[in-house]
């Protein structure tokens, strides 16, 4: 590595404007993070854009049609980026494109849109039931008014077809959230349904098959699930939402917006939960039990969780004592993830030095922040350059990320545990816990990171890593 690069490692400060969106733990109280800003031009920062942000949310509806309007690039972007397991439908696999190319950008890509949607209903069978369509960049730059599209398109087909005014350049992911929420609510309606003794669940898209855990959790507590949101859900099930008694939202990043408004507009209180850790799974199971099913309910919630604990502790107990004592780098995308890790991590006796996340509320952050050890940096909105600075820094023993950080904390020579949503196991609920802890064994203990080290890969060592690695294997 270049003396340059390394100078700029090195520097104190980094981006001025960066600064405040940077804290270290110190004492019990700290200052306020900065968050809930648009990225700064020039940070490289790790978030993606509105549009993305309105397809997390919308894509795990299996048996919805999702129309991306604009370059094929953003379609193929986005296809299929949450992973989500569905029990029935494979509709929401397939990615479909207008292809919006040069000619659309300057007379207009609408009567393309419309060409889409008669395209779909001509060819698909069965006949779908929903229809997105999705505005990207260009559509925001063009003007084309996929809202009235939708409005003739739906009349004339007799389906849902709703527009999500996606535009990249109008903001951050999180206002793709919002976006998306809209959405849902329109899809919900306005007219008032009888209300049921049940729960809507709120935020899970399904990565690992996580939902169907959790509803089988509440199916043994006697808490009856009426819809998902968004996970392994379907167009049927989401129109009931409104007849639910509570919303438990675990994502509350990408939800929060939902939830308040099903509240306004349906009644319907929120709970936020989290089934990452022993804490907050009981923690969880227990509040829901106790809202929604009463006394029984809570006696139930508790013999389960008194059944699953004493299944899996001695799982996790023997994992503990290989990874305790251990140090953690935590950068995610949500404050949910980062949170829920960070108190499991905790939990197996592994000390979180470095946290960061690519957007979170000022609450999110001051909840960090009192559960961190001192020095501990938290970060909102991190770039690469700054991961690496502080990685070199703190040098922690394992790193828990997203695809993004995979490759730069494996050049660093970090053992690194992939959180991303493209999984197919649970890493939540009890059954994710005895996943992660393993992951984070054969992954913090592996004989190869010992030839790995950032000392040892810097161009004036490669000789004697090879050397060390053929004594290695000779000597066995």
């Amino acid at each position: 590595m270049g003396g340059e690069f390394e100078d700029f490692l090195d520097v104190k400060d980094i981006l001025a404007e960066r600064k405040a969106h940077i804290m270290i733990k110190s004492g019990c109280c700290g200052g306020e993070i900065r968050c809930e800003k648009e990225s700064i031009a020039g940070s490289v920062s790790q978030r993606a854009c509105v549009y993305c942000g309105a397809r997390v949310v919308l894509n795990p509806i299996t048996d919805a049609v999702h129309i991306v309007h604009g370059p094929i690039g953003c379609a193929s972007y986005t296809w299929d980026l949450r992973g989500s397991l569905s029990s029935d439908a494979t509709l929401f696999r397939n990615s479909f494109s207008t292809d919006l190319g040069e000619q659309d950008i300057i007379f207009g890509g609408e009567k393309k849109l419309e060409a889409a949607i008669e395209e779909i209903m001509e060819k698909l069978e069965p006949k779908p039931k929903l229809i997105f369509v999705y505005a990207t960049c260009v559509v925001g730059v063009i003007g084309d008014d996929i809202e009235a599209v939708c409005r003739r398109m739906q009349k004339k087909h007799a389906l849902r077809i709703i527009p999500v005014k996606s535009s990249g350049f109008a903001g951050a992911k999180p206002l793709g959230y919002k976006l998306a929420c809209a959405a849902l609510l329109e899809l919900m309606g306005d007219e008032p349904q009888e209300k049921q003794a049940g729960v809507n669940i709120l935020g899970d898209y399904n990565h690992g098959g996580e939902i169907w855990i959790i509803e089988e959790y509440l199916r043994k507590i006697g808490v009856k699930v009426i819809s998902r949101v968004t996970g392994d859900s379907t167009y049927g099930r989401l129109i009931k939402a409104p007849s639910a008694s509570l919303n438990i939202v675990e994502c509350s990043g990408s939800m929060a917006y939902l939830s308040k408004q099903m509240e306004i507009k349906f009644g319907i209180p929120s709970l936020r939960v989290r089934f990452i850790g022993f804490e907050d799974i009981r923690n969880s199971l227990l509040q829901i039990a106790g809202i929604v099913g009463g006394e029984e309910a809570v006696e139930k919630a508790l013999r389960l969780v008194e059944e699953e604990e004493a299944r899996v502790k001695p799982i996790i107990e023997t994992f503990r004592k290989k990874l305790s004592g251990k140090t953690a780098a935590v950068c995610v995308g949500g404050t949910y993830k980062a949170i829920a890790i960070t108190r499991q991590l905790k939990e197996l006796g592994i000390k979180p030095l470095i946290i960061g996340t690519q957007h979170g509320s000022p609450e999110d952050y001051r909840t960090i922040h009192d559960f961190s050890a001192e020095g501990t940096i938290i970060l909102n909105d991190t770039s690469p350059a700054e991961i690496e600075k502080y990685i070199r820094e703190k040098k922690p023993d394992i790193f828990v990320g997203n695809v993004k950080e995979r490759v730069l904390a494996l050049k660093m020579g970090v053992p690194f545990v992939d959180f991303n949503h493209d999984r197919k196991y649970p890493l939540t609920t009890y059954e994710g816990m005895i996943n992660f802890v393993k992951e984070l064994d054969i992954t913090a203990n592996h004989p190869v990171w010992k030839w790995a080290k950032t000392d040892l890969i810097a161009e004036d060592n490669v000789s004697e890593l090879k050397t060390s690695v053929k004594e290695e294997v000779l000597t066995k």
